[in-house]
């Protein structure tokens, strides 16, 4: 069900020509938990103004798969909405929100509503532009996850570093893409990670033509077998 209704601003706002910002409200079930969505249609957001259907169908593989992220360290990349983050954080998470700086505000709307205030503690929202500011995070998420952020090749080989940066060895990447022969994304995931990480798929929709995949790093020295994977 969607539902659409007008940001209020203040008189002040008014006055200097600030217009109003349309929202629409998505509902949604997963795990359990109720969500409302809200996204601001004409806040110059582009893309991440909608809730892909990628990022739906990874909601829906760990609702299926039963995942836990209870006690570890979650990071998620072109976040847009926050659905799949907010997800993860419920799911027991120490969950970092990410994306551009102007996605930040309909991020941290949709946290307000949806996280409770005792879970606020394991929750943060941080501009990260891949390839560029990506040191400036850690490099021991258990997770890193990513829902439709396979769309443009320009941006595939920063996100390519960003990915090895942020997460450990042993740990798991979860990107659920849409794939668009046109992009290259079909290329992206059989022949550009593969050179960087160990890649299975564990869903997919063929009649929306949306696969799942978990990657974890190649070890790169003798020990880093060793440690064990996340779920």
């Amino acid at each position: 069900m969607t539902t659409i209704r007008h940001l209020e601003h203040s008189s002040d706002d008014a006055r200097l020509g600030v217009s109003t910002t349309i929202t629409f409200e998505n509902k949604y079930e997963f795990c359990g938990y109720s969500f409302k969505i809200v996204r601001f249609i004409n806040a110059n957001l582009g893309y991440s103004a909608y809730v892909w259907e990628a990022g739906l169908a990874l909601c829906r593989y760990f609702e299926r798969e039963n995942i836990s992220f209870n006690g570890k360290k979650v990071i998620e990349l072109g976040s847009g909405t926050g659905i799949v983050g907010i997800l993860a954080t419920l799911l027991g998470g120490d969950v970092t929100i990410t994306d551009k700086p102007n996605i930040m505000t309909q991020i941290e709307n949709n946290v307000c509503i949806n996280i409770p205030t005792a879970c606020r503690q394991r929750i943060k929202v941080r501009p990260l532009k891949w390839g560029e500011d990506h040191t400036n995070f850690l490099t021991d998420y258990d997770f890193v996850l990513g829902s439709d952020i396979v769309y443009s090749s320009v941006t595939y080989p920063a996100l390519v570093e960003t990915l090895r940066h942020l997460v450990k060895q042993g740990g798991a990447i979860y990107l659920s893409t849409e794939i668009r022969e046109k992009n290259g994304s079909t290329s992206f995931h059989e022949e550009l990670l593969p050179q960087h990480f160990n890649c299975q798929v564990v869903d997919n929709l063929e009649d929306k033509d949306i696969i799942v995949y978990k990657m974890t790093k190649i070890a790169t020295s003798p020990g880093d077998g060793l440690l064990t994977e996340n779920k």
